[in-house]
């Protein structure tokens, strides 16, 4: 089976081929470092944590994934004037910018350990990679495609006819109105700063550095283009983002790579999720609407049950977030967990087939779940699959039918799989209170004597505390956060 995948660029789905057999550059956007990322942020690092899971464990390619980490030149509102959004933070608690990038990037990567996303193979900052912005500035205005100002550098979009095919905001239609602003400084309203030099409204920008051009600091989407060519080199296989970097951010990085390059492609494949809403509108910083990982956890969820959650929809559907939906989301992750424990319990006592055959139904619902995932990253379809075969491995079991050790290995292979697919699927352990530490050892006394009426009392004594108690037939009792 293929893989295929919606590529903003061509708007359609394409089977995705490697420019290189076996291997595969990915390259992710990652945060601002100016506060703390929230659950919008992390659906879109999300789709490419999948991606990049079913890449290695669906398809077996070795991924080359780089995910950045922007602490400098990134401006309120996306545009080229106003506050760099790392200063605009450091100047309000009145700290150095450095020292706001550091704690929430240690933020952001303890969100990131809590939410299960493999370890990318680098996490450049933009800080690091200064002498690439600035060579890579120096060949476009050799080039013809980028000028001086008094206040910067900018990339004229005008002498690059390609401008506007990721978006769509062709030069034709864009106007002042459209993400962009007016300054008459510029040759073309749409025309966007690679270098912002420390004069002017910049001139008391704490972060700084020497180049030809004046002290200055870099533009927001020239950090992306060289860190990717840097470590990734040209073409880059794919390129994930929200949907709101598709322009101007994304578009922008086409232009200046590509412009740089003498029109080498920059990347092939693009793909961006969808927004998360809360409530009627967009979640988002600007708007002071947004949720972090540790607003969740105070109400009680896993991140892992976030995790489910935004894996539940497709990445290319807008999810409007709300706690039932994290309610059924939890329900349906540890049921799906209760479900894979009770396939190891019972494999034990599972005895070989005599035509040392399995079940042909684990078999189609395997190759189901693979067609979803092979589907663009169809999450649901997969889902429906997990659903579908513990439905039938419970139904089954009430009846005649008796699953032979053959069943159980292809139960385990396809488990593995959704497990590693997926990334929510293992138990995360709970700090559990003292109180709640001492009434599960009474419970665990009261079983051991048989006294079941007393285990029955103290098993809603603690679910009364906001804890849910599962056993096994091993007589362990799992233990799980429930919301209040």
């Amino acid at each position: 089976m293929s893989l295929r995948l919606y590529n903003t660029l061509t708007k359609r789905e394409e089977d995705f081929a490697p420019q290189k057999a076996g291997i595969v550059t990915m390259y992710t956007c990652g945060p601002t470092v100016y506060g703390r990322p929230h659950v919008g942020n992390y659906s879109s690092f999300l789709m490419a944590d999948l991606l990049r899971r079913w890449l290695e464990s669906g398809h077996k390619f070795k991924v080359k994934h780089v995910k950045n980490i922007t602490d400098v030149g990134h401006l309120v509102a996306d545009q080229d004037s106003g506050e760099d959004k790392v200063e605009r933070e450091a100047r309000i608690e009145k700290i150095d910018p450095l020292e706001i990038a550091r704690r929430y990037t240690c933020e952001y990567l303890e969100d990131e350990r809590e939410l299960n996303f493999l370890e990318p193979m680098a996490r450049p900052r933009a800080t690091e990679y200064i002498d690439q912005m600035i060579r890579m500035i120096q060949a476009l205005i050799e080039k013809g495609f980028a000028y001086e100002t008094e206040d910067g550098v900018y990339f004229s979009v005008e002498k690059f006819p390609e401008y506007g095919k990721l978006s769509g905001n062709t030069l034709e239609n864009l106007s002042s109105g459209a993400r962009i602003e007016i300054d008459e400084s510029k040759r073309h309203p749409a025309d966007f700063a690679l270098w912002k030099k420390k004069a002017g409204k910049n001139a008391s920008h704490i972060l700084h550095w020497p180049s030809p051009f004046g002290d200055g600091f870099p533009g927001w989407h020239i950090e992306c283009s060289a860190m990717s060519e840097a470590l990734l080199g040209l073409p880059v296989d794919i390129h994930t983002g929200g949907e709101d970097n598709i322009f101007p951010h994304h578009e922008c990085e086409i232009a200046q790579s590509q412009a740089a390059s003498g029109g080498k492609t920059f990347v092939k494949y693009w793909l961006h999720r969808r927004r998360i809403d809360l409530g009627a509108e967009k979640m988002s910083k600007s708007l002071g609407n947004v949720l972090t990982i540790p607003d969740v956890k105070s109400k009680g969820y896993s991140p892992l049950d976030l995790r489910y959650y935004l894996l539940s929809v497709h990445y290319r559907t807008n999810l409007k977030f709300t706690w039932r939906g994290m309610d059924d989301a939890r329900k349906s992750r540890l049921k799906i967990i209760e479900w894979m424990e009770a396939v190891a319990e019972k494999s034990m006592a599972a005895v070989p087939s005599p035509k040392g055959e399995s079940d042909p139904i684990i078999k189609k619902t395997s190759d189901s779940f693979m067609a979803g995932m092979d589907g663009d990253l169809n999450t649901p379809a997969a889902i429906a699959e997990i659903f579908g075969l513990m439905n039938y491995f419970y139904s089954a079991g009430t009846g005649k039918h008796i699953f032979c050790l053959e069943d159980f290995r292809g139960m385990k292979e396809f488990i593995e799989m959704a497990r590693g697919t997926f990334g929510c699927f293992d138990e995360q352990k709970v700090e559990l209170p003292a109180g709640i530490r001492e009434l599960i050892s009474k419970r665990e006394a009261a079983r051991a004597k048989k006294d079941f009426k007393e285990s029955d009392r103290l098993r809603k004594e603690i679910e009364s505390q906001g804890y849910s108690v599962r056993d096994t037939g091993k007589g362990h009792t799992i233990l799980h956060l429930k919301h209040n």
